[in-house]
């Protein structure tokens, strides 16, 4: 028995070994990670979208005494190619950004996505219903390679997940990626893109609004 499982060992740990080789190249293309959008594009030929930076950039300063000091500068918000009502829309939601997450808040001292949204479109002039489900049925489904500032977009709570427990706003649609604006519950309203597995991961579906 002893020298049946010490023949089977180095058996299974090169079959382990080459898996996990596998696993690791599995996203990799051109030397580096890609998103599972990016592979999906890459697989029917399309162009990988360049990478870009996060939502904050981390710089080095001095302190007066001399010290090295960390600061974190947020990333500029992209140019999206919105007009009229919707681009009120995101221009609204924008200015939201630092508002902390609270739940069933609608105010600048605390917000939830859908409270967010709300106050949004509101702004702009359109009533909208309060809560994310009842948004996800606010307008028309749209696939996410169709997607346009404007657009609501759905996620579940967990990855592979059926069940609606958040919302966002597309701000920019372009050959760079998908952003949205969103009240995160760690970090409150925020810009992110959707181009990360995360958020992939967990999403659900997206509609056009009826304006």
């Amino acid at each position: 028995m002893r020298r049946a499982t010490t023949k089977i060992l180095p058996v299974l740990l090169l079959t382990l070994l080459g898996l996990a080789s596998c696993h690791r190249k599995l996203n990799y293309r051109d030397g580096q990670y890609r998103s599972a959008r990016e592979m999906v594009r890459l697989k029917k030929g399309g162009r990988a979208a360049p990478t870009r930076p996060g939502n904050k950039v981390k710089a080095v300063g001095v302190s007066p005494s001399g010290a090295k000091t960390k600061v974190v500068v947020k990333r500029p918000a992209r140019a999206g190619s919105a007009t009229g009502t919707l681009a009120s829309v995101i221009e609204a939601a924008r200015s939201y950004q630092g508002t902390p997450y609270l739940y069933g808040g609608t105010t600048r001292l605390g917000l939830d996505c859908s409270g967010l949204l709300q106050l949004a479109f509101g702004e702009a002039g359109v009533s909208i219903p309060r809560s994310s489900n009842e948004q996800a049925v606010w307008g028309e489904p749209v696939k996410t390679t169709d997607l346009r500032p404007g657009d609501l977009i759905f996620f579940g709570a967990a990855p592979g997940s059926r069940t609606i427990t958040h919302v966002g706003l597309v701000t920019v649609a372009d050959e760079e990626g998908v952003d949205f604006i969103h009240a995160s519950t760690s970090l409150g309203v925020v810009e992110n893109s959707l181009e990360s597995d995360y958020y992939l991961s967990r999403f659900i579906r997206a509609v056009r609004p009826h304006l």
